[in-house]
């Protein structure tokens, strides 16, 4: 799985007609910056409104997951974000110029080709997943549902359904790696049962609905009255039932294309939680109800993990930055380059690493016989922290110079001492005016708050 954050190259787009609403809409995938996330914009519609792709904004689950914000409405989400999601792209603008993506062949791969003919990117931030830290599980048993996610340090799902049909029985499918869902997962094809076809119907729903986007599946025997009003339905002059049970002979893909459709998705569904995942996803007849109500648990219990303010360190992933990266930013040097690496960078916040040791030379004379981080030093790292995120702020950064210009509000809650590992976070309180930021940033040490403040920065062009 990636370690940083990616977006595309450059912009593409593909067209097509919506499977619910029958109405042709073009689709342009956009770059995006860190942090950025899934975000739909209805370019048809006045002020050209923002939908982001997540489990709150969810209105509908009538055969597909439908959301909603600032009076904006995009539906059937669930195989553009299973696309990205597959390909591990985090951050896209999504612009529509109609209320539904594209059904294209009904599965996802189309829009897999599109993003890698834009290209990835790699961006300058650590990708921000959720671990599952404990069993999460949802089960509906009036349908017989059952979700589980169980701590993994990879993305793995299993999907059993079972139809109760003669001709698609139980099925299964797997996905061991998220980068074997381009291969695998991706062209599996939405599908029904002949059954429901007139009752989707009714319901205002399928009008893009064709043979050629869709499965139908027959689990029993038509007559040939039914199929010339399935026809006139259809729009086709003529339909006929393969001996396999599948509408116009139709040929699967997969002898378990149904299952693997599901777990599409499902990775669609679950993309909604807003957080690339983490975990072991085991789900038994999964349905998009289900899959929304399972990502809002797991949502729950990320957002109750995220009340701590503490920036997660893994000192096994690469950073965002090293210390030579560092250094081609920043002007300070030895001994007053006072962090080593940055883990996490984004529009508005930062997060770097001081690893404290005996051998920092002022030890020699700053309470030598019991060596204690000087507290000055402290905001000078936590400034020098500062220092990336507004140098962040500009398109040349190495063309100006971060001058620390002001501190209020500064505590020192606990000593610091050789040994310990300082995490150093610091956010922008406003946007950056006239070279001028505002920032509050905090130091921890195991978990908890050793250092805090406010301070204030310019940046200056260095030929000023």
């Amino acid at each position: 799985m990636n370690d940083k954050q990616h977006t595309i190259k450059a912009p593409v787009t593909v067209s097509g007609i919506g499977l619910h609403t029958g109405v042709q809409a073009t689709m342009t995938f956009c770059p995006a910056p860190v942090g950025h996330g899934y975000q739909f914009q209805r370019m048809d519609l006045p002020d050209q409104p923002i939908v982001v792709a997540d489990v709150d904004n969810v209105v509908d689950l009538s055969r597909g997951t439908t959301i909603e914000q600032n009076g904006a409405r995009v539906n059937t989400v669930e195989h553009t974000l299973a696309a990205l999601v597959g390909l591990q792209i985090d951050n896209v603008l999504i612009k529509l110029d109609g209320p539904e993506p594209p059904i294209m062949d009904g599965s996802s791969y189309q829009f897999i080709q599109a993003l890698e003919d834009a290209g990835l990117e790699e961006q300058n931030a650590l990708r921000n997943y959720y671990e599952i830290p404990s069993e999460i599980r949802f089960v509906d048993n009036s349908r017989a549902v059952e979700l589980a996610a169980l701590p993994l340090n990879d993305y793995r799902l299993t999907v059993m359904v079972d139809y109760n049909s003669p001709v698609l029985g139980s099925q299964h499918a797997s996905l061991t790696d998220i980068s074997q869902f381009k291969h695998d997962i991706s062209s599996s094809r939405t599908f029904c049962f002949l059954h429901e076809l007139e009752a989707l119907y009714k319901q205002n729903l399928i009008k893009g609905g064709d043979l050629s986007n869709a499965i139908v599946v027959v689990d029993r025997v038509v007559s040939e009255d039914e199929l010339a009003e399935l026809a006139t339905m259809l729009g086709k002059p003529k339909v006929a039932v393969k001996k396999e049970g599948i509408l116009n002979n139709v040929d699967l893909r997969y002898k378990n294309e149904p299952a693997r459709h599901k777990l599409l998705d499902l990775v669609g569904d679950l993309a909604l939680v807003g957080r690339p995942l983490k975990g072991q996803i085991l789900a038994a007849r999964p349905g998009h109800a289900a899959n929304v109500a399972f990502a809002k648990k797991i949502k729950k219990k990320m957002m109750e993990a995220n009340s701590s303010p503490v920036p997660h360190y893994d000192p096994t992933r690469e950073p965002v930055m090293d210390i030579n990266q560092i250094m081609q930013v920043l002007p300070h040097r030895y001994p007053f380059l006072l962090i080593d690496k940055v883990i996490h960078l984004d529009d508005t916040s930062v997060a770097s690493i001081k690893n404290v040791t005996i051998n920092e030379p002022f030890f020699m004379g700053h309470y030598p016989g019991n060596p204690v981080f000087p507290g000055v030093l402290q905001v000078e790292a936590m400034a020098q922290t500062g220092g990336i995120l507004v140098l962040n702020t500009v398109p040349d950064p190495e063309n100006y110079t971060p001058y620390f210009v002001g501190i209020e509000n500064c505590r020192f809650r606990r000593m610091v001492k050789p040994g310990d590992t300082v995490i150093f976070r610091c956010w922008l309180l406003a946007p950056v005016k006239r070279g001028i930021a505002k920032m509050r940033g905090q130091a921890f040490v195991n978990g908890k708050v050793v250092m805090e403040a406010e301070m204030s920065a310019a940046i200056v062009r260095k030929d000023a």
